[in-house]
């Protein structure tokens, strides 16, 4: 069997507008329909062990807890989805080369999230977004458009996204209670918590770089957009 291909492993400096389209639409293409590749094994859950010393893979979850777990891991691979399309847009129109270098090395190693969700999706017997071709085009324009505005801006635009995304998985990491991940669901919980850390390293790393901080109108026109995906995604 044919090892996945990364959705960046073909994304270069092209030689010309028409290469960098070309190069624009592989990627595009890769990362809605074909198998994700990854880097690194996704994260496991620890071991649960009872005051006797037993050790408890937790109970299993109910079809209510399954389909909520689903949802919200649904609506972590549109974040993924998203952020792949994000990073391409702002490497495709970037002028700086060594920017355009860092914004295709944050989308590979993105892409072991990517991965990590789609293989949550599977586990929970759930699907994909059915709009993630929509997700991934606009996300797509709003990269390439951060791009056309400076790369202060850019790194601004990862700067803000990357708060953001930080937020929305730590509400998946609540109790149940609170509208969390089943506490059963310790895998799912693994990955987001890892997903977590590395999202904040990404925008720590784009702040260092010279981000600069965002209009407070664009912030919340960025939470208004977000909120919609997440709360479609979770449905469709």
């Amino acid at each position: 069997m044919n090892e996945p291909i990364s959705a960046v492993s073909a994304f270069k400096s092209a030689s010309s507008p028409a290469d960098a389209w070309v190069q624009a639409c592989d990627h595009a293409l890769r990362t809605l329909f074909a198998a994700p590749a990854q880097r690194r094994a996704a994260p496991v859950a620890p071991v649960v062990v009872d005051e006797e010393g037993v050790v408890r893979d937790g109970e299993a979850m109910t079809v209510q807890e399954r389909l909520h777990a689903g949802a919200l891991m649904r609506v972590n691979h549109v974040g993924e989805v998203c952020a792949q399309a994000l990073y391409m847009g702002q490497a495709f129109a970037t002028k700086n080369e060594a920017l355009r270098a860092n914004f295709i090395e944050a989308a590979a190693e993105e892409g072991d999230h990517l991965a990590w969700t789609a293989q949550r999706l599977e586990a929970l017997q759930a699907r994909p977004s059915l709009l993630n071709p929509l997700w991934y085009a606009g996300s797509f324009a709003l990269g390439a458009l951060a791009s056309r505005l400076g790369d202060r801006a850019s790194l601004g635009f990862v700067v803000e996204t990357e708060r953001q995304v930080e937020a929305h998985l730590a509400s998946h990491l609540a109790s149940p209670d609170e509208g969390g991940l089943p506490a059963a669901d310790g895998a799912s919980r693994a990955v987001v918590e890892q997903m977590r850390g590395e999202e904040v390293a990404h925008g720590e790393i784009a702040l260092a770089a010279g981000a600069m901080e965002l209009p407070e109108p664009v912030k919340q026109a960025m939470k208004g957009m977000a909120r919609v995906m997440t709360q479609t995604a979770y449905y469709v």
